[in-house]
């Protein structure tokens, strides 16, 4: 995956992760949507698809932990 590709991935989780702050979301919930987002960021960019579901699911989870997503 490219430099380029993995930066969008965290970005994009990070943006949405942000975005369910109405609902009290848990870790998981946070990493379901992450993973959701690497998966379609990696399709799109022709790239493996698990690796931007791992990386996207990691950041979605622990954006939290971060301070990015609260």
């Amino acid at each position: 995956m490219s430099k380029f590709l993995a930066i969008a991935v965290l970005v994009g989780t990070t943006a949405i992760a942000g975005c369910t702050q109405g609902i009290n979301p848990t870790d998981t919930d946070r990493a379901l949507i992450g993973a959701g987002v690497g998966a379609t960021v990696a399709s799109v960019g022709g790239t493996n698809v698990v690796k931007g579901a791992a990386i996207g699911g990691a950041a979605g989870a622990l954006c939290n932990d971060f301070r990015l997503c609260q």
